[in-house]
């Protein structure tokens, strides 16, 4: 077995005779340098992605058996595939797997990582692509890290984001690299860095060119041993505990305790920095082995699944889509807050823009908030000043009406009013290509009639790509289809969807759509509940210790309250009186408090901010806030049963994943169906 994974370089690869072999489906091998180094190159060759399981786990003790054996000066690990170094464990096993098996893993991939740290010899970690979960942890078992300055090159400790901690020596090792501040705070994070951002954290060592990686990797490996500083001030038993105090309680602020992973990560990371070794991965493995069984893991890695399911969804198998003319030519219609967000992220992502609105003062405040929103993504270090100023170049602004024939995909941000958007469908289908994907960023408007509307044409081409605003943080779109609308059309916009980083979920045409359908009747009980006495704050804290990013009372501010009550309108006219408006609601209205862009809705503001005057929090016959939270969510459970009786989504794992990313409905509970479906008030099986 050993000598399976054992291979010389060819004459043309190190300048000497070979004498070895290869066996080409090993997923892990080994070559030989002329200057003696073993490079161990992870390339499994039944998948696009590295990644460990029990079977690469024990590839990988096999190839440190043959580095023993042949005694190289140094090793060097990389990676054969052109994107990922190693992706990090394989979820579907550590889900699928029992008590025993689960151990068995951990165990496992503590041991293989321990005999790397161990190496006699020098090990460098030559890191191109994604370097994640186990990648990393496999990594910082070496003495040293090189990575390439790629885009593609990611690293970091996503783990508690799906409910576990860093296991394979993660908690333990990266407090000893990079002090337990920094430590905690890629942990807790889980943040995914930049090859530069790494290094200036301390977690690689030197950055280089893609081009240059293999070749600095086995310089460095041959070279001096790279000097580390001392954290002992830091990662001391009495420094330590004080900064895992803080820690804590500026965790709980945030989460409410609703992610013990975190809690679990201060508590063990919190202590990986000092003592033994093998206590620290002790302490890895029994928080571990308890989060794993957790809710809160399992519905985790279920998202985690389903947004790796919406990145591969097909529309329609039997569509090729390697035939399929992709997306780069773009225009939107409409400047205004979606419309320049929508033009900034396509612009950001390499497609042309031109940017239209009949109104000139709007198409300059629209380039100044793509502007804006380009400075932000330099500040944030997402793009260079350089890049930056190059893809703002990709936008074109015009007040003039301009041939849209050669664009690919036309996306309409304009007022949400039909018959407006009416008008304006019929003059892109005079002005657009009969290829031209035509769609509309509505809502909630139903898209069908913009199909039947006068002097628009082949409506098999019109669809909803329905972003959300945010458009620069907020990953979702509801890609909208129509009866009309062509397999070959869906298949190229969920395509370009992904190309540009967002992730789509497919949706019927319907009042509301899906998020907006199922969120409405919350927003619209929170309002009755403050019909009934009680305050704005206490309701959103309600829905805050539930797991909501924010309360929906200041939801209502943040979105406009001009803006809720059309989608409302929209929404009761097909599904009645649950969609009628409060009264509080109504009276907002009236003296012209639409929230946070009048200065005044359910919170006045200063400063962009609200201002939370604390009362008298209840009415006299009140409900505690937990029982608050049941309520409110327990109404988008059922409206969410709705859309799924009516197939307004293909399943439930779609209705929970979009509005999981599409209105940050508490991830660990799992999107309104789990949660029903957990707590038993719903009969779902069936659907289910």
């Amino acid at each position: 077995m050993e000598t399976e994974i054992l291979r010389e370089k060819s004459p043309e690869e190190k300048g000497g005779p070979s004498a070895g072999r290869r066996q080409e489906k090993h997923g892990i091998h080994i070559e030989l340098t002329n200057r003696n180094i073993a490079e161990v190159i992870f390339d499994n060759p039944d998948k696009a992605a590295n990644i460990f399981d029990e079977a690469t786990l024990d590839q990988l003790d096999i190839a440190l058996n043959a580095v023993e054996r042949i005694e190289p000066d140094a090793v060097v690990f990389r990676s054969a595939k052109p994107k990922v170094f190693i992706a990090g464990a394989d979820l579907d096993s550590l889900a699928s797997a029992n008590e025993e098996l689960l151990e068995h893993l951990i165990v496992k991939g503590q041991q293989v990582f321990q005999r790397i740290a161990a190496l006699p010899m020098p090990t460098v970690a030559a890191i191109h692509g994604a370097c994640l979960g186990g990648g990393l942890e496999l990594a910082l078992a070496c003495d040293a890290r090189i990575a390439s300055d790629d885009k593609v090159t990611k690293i970091g400790l996503p783990e508690t984001l799906l409910g576990i901690i860093p296991a394979w020596g993660g908690s333990t090792r990266l407090p000893r690299l990079i002090g337990l501040p920094k430590a905690l705070a890629a942990i807790l994070s889980g943040k995914a860095y930049a090859a530069k951002h790494a290094k200036s954290v301390g977690i690689v060592d030197r950055v280089v060119p893609r081009e240059r990686l293999n070749a600095a990797a086995v310089k460095m490996a041959g070279g001096p041993a790279v000097s580390r500083k001392s954290f002992f001030l830091t990662n001391n038993p009495l420094s330590s505990a004080v900064i895992r105090g803080f820690a804590r309680r500026n965790l709980l602020r945030k989460t409410r305790g609703n992610y013990p992973a975190q809690e679990a990560a201060i508590a063990v990371a919190g202590r990986g920095g000092n003592g033994p070794v093998d206590r620290s991965l002790k302490r890895e493995r029994e928080a571990v082995m308890k989060l794993a069984r957790s809710g809160e893991a399992r519905n985790l890695m279920r998202l985690f699944r389903l947004q790796e399911r919406s990145k591969k969804f097909r529309y329609d198998p039997k569509v090729n889509r390697d035939a399929l003319p992709p997306v780069t030519r773009t225009a939107v219609i409409g400047a205004g807050v979606m419309g320049s967000g929508i033009a900034q992220w396509f612009a950001a992502r390499g497609a042309s823009v031109i940017l239209r609105d009949i109104d000139r003062g709007k198409v300059a405040a629209g380039m100044e908030s793509v502007r804006k929103l380009f400075s932000g993504a330099v500040r944030k270090r997402i793009l260079t000043k350089h890049e930056a100023m190059r893809k703002m170049d990709l936008i074109t602004p015009s007040a003039e009406a301009v041939p849209l024939s050669r664009c690919d995909l036309v996306v309409e941000a304009a007022v949400e009013n039909l018959e407006i958007k009416k008008k304006i469908f019929a003059d892109l289908c005079a002005r657009a290509s009969d290829e031209t994907i035509l769609a509309t960023n509505t809502s909630a408007l139903p898209i069908s009639e913009l199909c039947e509307a006068d002097g628009v044409t082949h409506p098999e081409r019109i669809i909803g790509l329905h972003f959300f605003n945010p458009v620069s943080r907020m990953k979702l779109v509801e890609v909208v289809v129509t009866e009309w609308t062509s397999p070959e059309v869906v298949e190229r916009v969920l395509s370009f969807v992904r190309g540009i980083g967002k992730l789509p979920v497919v949706v019927k045409d319907s009042p509301g759509f899906l998020v907006n359908r199922i969120l409405m009747p919350y927003l619209i009980e929170a309002g009755k509940l403050v019909d009934k006495g009680y305050t704005p704050a206490y309701i959103d804290k309600a829905m805050l210790d539930f797991g909501m990013p924010m309360g929906p009372l200041r939801l209502l501010d943040e979105v406009g309250l001009d803006v809720a009550s059309h989608v409302a309108a929209t929404m009761g006219e097909s599904f009645g009186a649950r969609f009628a408006l409060p009264v509080c609601i109504k009276g907002h209205l009236a003296s012209g408090n639409l929230g946070k862009k009048s200065g005044r809705g359910f919170y006045p503001y200063e400063k962009g901010e609200p201002v939370v005057v604390m009362k008298p929090d209840l009415p006299p016959v009140a409900l505690s806030r937990s029982a608050i939270a049941e309520q409110l969510a327990g109404l988008m459970s059922r409206e969410a049963a709705l859309c799924l009786d009516e197939g307004i989504a293909l399943d439930a794992d779609d209705i929970d994943f979009a509005m999981v990313m599409g209105t940050g409905f508490a991830p660990f509970r799992g999107g309104p169906l789990e949660y029903a479906r957990g707590r038993k008030t719903l009969k779902l099986e069936r659907n289910l």
